[in-house]
């Protein structure tokens, strides 16, 4: 009696360690971490930081392996990417696919210790407007990916999946009840469905109320935020009080009228900018992060899906090099400045803190600043070229209407795209050489909120990651030709 009693709690350990496991996969707070800075910090600056903070995964949008190797024994569980200008390759050749699971998955996997938990195939690939340049390719890269992964043998570790954008879904009247997946994708997306299904692999999904309050002028202000304080939306008797439990749970309608009720779903990126934009600002990015956590820390879940919720917030650290076609907001997602400071106080569950720890000992340049000489003139002709030349090499977006240094002056605008070239020029006396127009100063200029930024220290200043978050480029022409008549 006493031995089958002993069977008997053995297999309840390893069922409670089964158990344990799934949860320590899904439990913990993760980030995305996008690396498309002119002066990126240091790698393992930013990994003691996620852990200072309490974060338990990451996700990346590229494999950089300096920044891999950086989570050697980390604890951090780890969601690698594969960029959208990848995809071709690897769904033409199988090898291609192997070769990239071997360098950027086993290697690390094996000899640094990094707990890669996913891959992700491409991000948002089924955008409406790429007009349709992964249609082809998506799936027959993601399953050249996974055949190559269970030749490597990591398939009970690693999970392949693909970052898709809530466009991916529709719903002729709004309501998650009739909700389905876009009609002209939608075979293909069944298809994907089917073949994340059948290798145990999660449906990725990202989330950005703040694009529906961005794109539509009437959208209801709100109900982008978590605080109940807008009216509810009745679907059916289901009650929603915020479009992110409305997003989330169309998805999970539409992947129950097609036969996969019960798919596992990650949030992949979901979080709100802090500037570039005058619905972007920190008030209304705590506002929403704050709401966001308190109810993924309770594990409340949505009306459809009750229970803990698997996520990771978008982003980590602002980034100076994305582009912003889509918008200037692109730069401010981060829940830290460029320089690991926090933008806000946010309790994340998961410290003793109350608030976000900074990163610790970053180095920054000379306190000094380049800006518009007093002895210059508005009336310069040299003035709109010079601006516009550092404004489509540095950042210029925390410039214009509703944003962090909107209120600036012309000759404060003048100063602010000046000293942005400068820092990012790492303080060169030949990157404050407007002619006639500028000056190196130390006496601080920022005003308010809007500050003027000193540069970090950087092992390589030239250093601009090749991949990191999507849609990286240089600032348009039409975007630096609108700056221009904004803040002259």
């Amino acid at each position: 009696m006493g031995f089958f009693k002993f069977i008997a709690f053995s297999r309840l350990c390893v069922a409670l360690l089964f158990l344990d496991e799934l949860v320590s996969s899904v439990g913990g707070i993760g980030v995305n971490w996008g690396i498309q800075a002119t002066h990126p910090l240091p790698p393992a600056t930013v990994v003691r930081m996620l852990q200072d903070n309490g974060i338990q995964k990451v996700k990346f949008f590229d494999a950089n392996s300096s920044f891999l190797g950086a989570l050697s024994k980390s604890g951090l569980q780890v969601m690698v990417g594969i960029p959208n200008d990848m995809l071709s390759s690897l769904a033409s050749n199988v090898e291609a696919a192997e070769n990239w699971v071997a360098q950027n998955l086993s290697s690390h996997i094996s000899s640094n210790g990094v707990d890669i938990r996913y891959v992700a195939v491409g991000n948002e690939p089924f955008l409406s407007t790429y007009n349709g340049t992964y249609l082809n390719t998506t799936l027959p890269a993601l399953q050249n990916v996974q055949a190559a992964v269970v030749k490597a043998g990591l398939s009970t570790q690693v999970k392949v999946t693909i970052p898709l954008n809530a466009d991916v879904l529709a719903s002729s009247t709004n309501l998650p009840s009739d909700g389905d997946f876009r009609s002209d994708i939608h075979d293909l997306m069944l298809e994907i469905v089917k073949f994340l299904s059948d290798n145990g692999a999660p449906f990725t999904i990202n989330f950005y109320p703040f694009i529906s309050l961005y794109n539509d002028p009437n959208f209801p202000v709100d109900f982008a935020f978590f605080d109940n304080s807008s009216p509810s939306l009745n679907d059916k008797g289901t009650i929603y009080t915020n479009v992110f439990d409305a997003n989330h749970d169309m998805l999970v309608w539409a992947l129950q009228k097609n036969g996969y009720g019960n798919m596992s779903v990650i949030v992949g990126e979901v979080g709100w900018p802090t500037d570039g934009d005058k619905n972007a600002n920190a008030k209304n990015a705590q506002r929403f992060n704050q709401g966001f956590m308190t109810q993924y820390s309770a594990g409340k879940g949505t009306p459809m899906r009750p229970g803990q919720m698997d996520a990771y917030l978008f982003s980590l650290i602002d980034e100076d090099a994305k582009s912003i076609q889509p918008g200037n907001f692109e730069r401010h997602w981060g829940l830290f400045y460029f320089d690991g400071q926090p933008k806000y106080e946010l309790n994340l569950g998961s410290t003793s803190s109350n608030g976000l720890v900074a990163a610790r000992d970053v180095k920054y340049l000379a306190k000094k600043w380049c800006v518009m000489s007093q002895s210059a003139s508005l009336q310069d002709s040299q003035v709109a070229p010079s601006v516009s030349y550092a404004c489509s090499l540095a950042d210029c977006t925390s410039l214009g209407y509703g944003t962090s240094c909107g209120n600036l002056s012309a000759q404060g605008n003048i100063s602010y795209a000046f000293n942005s070239y400068y820092q990012q020029k790492n303080q060169l006396d030949s990157a404050c050489q407007f002619p006639n127009l500028s000056v190196i100063t130390g006496s601080d200029p920022s005003v308010g909120d809007c500050k003027f930024i000193i540069m970090i220290q950087t092992q390589s200043s030239s250093l601009v990651a090749n991949a990191g978050s999507p849609r990286r480029g240089i600032v348009p022409a039409v975007l630096v030709s609108s700056l221009l008549y904004m803040i002259l």
